[in-house]
């Protein structure tokens, strides 16, 4: 059995990380709900982007097992170099215009895992994007990031259309862009048969409202990471009783 048909055992699990953190309760809360990794933003013009050295700050809460991934824009390699020595084991999220060599060069030739962000277009755009053709240009990335692609940098909060992916991907894919606890059930079923394994990414559905009932960028709510994992693994759980309805995703 290879790769490939491991991903596709009904009871394989869909790891999850939160990103855009920037508050001590709120590391301490996506740890509490059993998320697999804490994602800090360090891009400067994001609102929810933190210094390195708070980044590495934020990072010290962190328990075994749970991975900080930095993520940068454009950054040149040998500050992304400097940033991740600040924080031991963590992985590195090139969300930018990174080719496959500055991602080497900013890793180490690959010694430290990276994630490479594939923006997706949004609505039909998406059957254009050779996500087949990325993931092996990108084959030294530990992972293929899908998110939708719109003005700007640093995440979108906007869901691209998961069923014009391709249905055989080379590489680990990290669902990504406009996820909630409403919709990550039908992203895992639509797209974990897609890749190597899947990993689900959240962090505007997660955040707290504000009073015009907004997300207020950077600010986690303690129990939409409660509901949002609940339904991860409530996803998991369903796939394993009804391996059937996952296999019809393909």
């Amino acid at each position: 059995m290879n790769a490939q048909d491991i991903s596709k055992l009904p009871h394989a699990r869909t790891r999850i990380k939160i990103c855009g953190l920037t508050r001590e309760q709120d590391v301490d809360a996506a740890v509490a709900a059993g998320a697999d990794a804490v994602g800090f933003v360090l891009y400067a013009p994001s609102p929810r982007a933190v210094t390195p050295e708070r980044a590495a700050q934020l990072a010290r809460r962190l328990p075994p097992f749970v991975t900080p991934v930095l993520l940068f824009v454009n950054e040149p390699a040998t500050n992304v170099i400097a940033t991740s020595a600040l924080i031991a084991g963590a992985t590195i999220q090139f969300h930018g215009d990174e080719s496959p060599q500055d991602c080497l060069a900013a890793t180490h030739q690959g010694a430290r895992p990276y994630l490479r962000a594939a923006r997706i277009p949004l609505g039909d755009g998406a059957a254009s994007f050779d996500l087949v053709k990325y993931a092996h240009d990108y084959s030294h990335a530990q992972a293929i990031l899908l998110d939708a692609h719109v003005e700007g940098f640093g995440g979108s909060g906007k869901a691209f259309n998961w069923s014009l992916l391709p249905p055989s991907v080379s590489s680990h894919l990290v669902l990504s862009g406009g996820l909630t606890p409403a919709n990550v059930t039908d992203g895992i079923l639509q797209v974990r048969p897609r890749g190597l394994s899947l990993a689900v990414d959240v962090s505007s559905g997660v955040e707290a409202d504000g009073p015009d009932g907004k997300p207020i960028k950077g600010i986690k709510d303690a129990v939409k990471i409660q509901r949002f994992v609940a339904a991860v693994r409530a996803a998991d759980a369903q796939l394993a009783k009804n391996p059937h309805e996952f296999l019809s995703a393909t």
